[in-house]
């Protein structure tokens, strides 16, 4: 099936170069990249990513409270005690 695609010029030209390193056509490569993506993302083999999670400690000031959060940052202590200086 043909069809048009709109590409970053220096992704064209990757594909250009690693066409031409391998002898083929760039139609193979971004045919090879697109059945990846989708057969990887399919895979059970890769669950989701596990992201790590912290306490922060919760909000030092309020930020919807514009004269809070002003006073803070003019407050030389507390703006120690954000940085965790205290």
């Amino acid at each position: 099936m043909k069809t048009t695609l709109v590409l970053d010029d220096a992704l064209v030209e990757q594909v250009r170069q690693q066409a031409k390193e391998r002898g083929v056509s760039m139609s193979s490569i971004v045919e090879e990249a697109i059945f990846r993506m989708l057969t990887e993302k399919a895979s059970p083999d890769h669950p989701p990513l596990d992201l790590p999670s912290f306490n922060s400690g919760g909000y030092l000031v309020d930020i919807t409270d514009r004269n809070a959060m002003y006073d803070a940052l003019d407050d030389p202590a507390e703006m120690a005690r954000y940085r965790g200086e205290q």
